[in-house]
């Protein structure tokens, strides 16, 4: 499967949303109960733009046709205090017919390089407790399991726990 990682544009936020309203809203990737519209996307895109943090898309061109926009990754701010600037959490999501063939990996490694040239420290990923194939996915990139939050969140009428794995870029420096 041919696929491409490229920077996201405005043209690939209805794309982005309706695989975050698949593969996020309707799973436990996100906690978020009810599907997002293409303007609360768009926005959210543009706030990325603003802090100059990357949106990155899997592109997939099939044999015959145009280019489908197949997974997004992205990271922001950790938390809004000047003290975690060098800190930064992850979201990756991969739409339902193209997930466990290397979307994730290969989007995760873009970003990942991307922070390490970016002078980021410390990437988090905030993980669902039992999504043992991400937590293990993370693993294999290098990230630790840093914390586990039992029951935090609720979705699908039961309790989550939320495990928080990080990436720590021991080469990065702060002038």
């Amino acid at each position: 499967m041919p696929v491409t990682i490229r920077t996201a544009t405005t043209d690939d936020v209805p794309a982005i949303t309706a695989i975050y309203n698949e593969a996020g809203v309707g799973t436990t990737a996100s906690y978020d109960l009810a599907p997002v519209g293409i303007a609360d996307r768009m926005a959210w895109f543009e706030a990325k733009q603003r802090r100059r943090f990357p949106v990155m898309v899997a592109e997939w061109v099939p044999d015959e046709g145009e280019p489908i926009v197949v997974g997004f990754a992205s990271y922001g701010s950790f938390r809004d205090k000047a003290g975690y600037d060098f800190t930064v959490e992850h979201s990756v999501y991969v739409a339902s017919g193209h997930r466990a063939g290397g979307v994730g990996r290969m989007l995760m490694s873009a970003l990942i390089d991307h922070a390490r040239g970016g002078g980021v420290h410390v990437m988090v990923g905030a993980v669902d407790g039992n999504n043992e194939a991400s937590i293990a996915f993370h693993e294999q990139l290098g990230f630790v399991v840093a914390g586990r939050l039992d029951e935090v969140g609720r979705k699908f009428g039961r309790w989550l726990d939320v495990v928080f794995m990080t990436l720590t870029f021991e080469d990065s420096r702060v002038e």
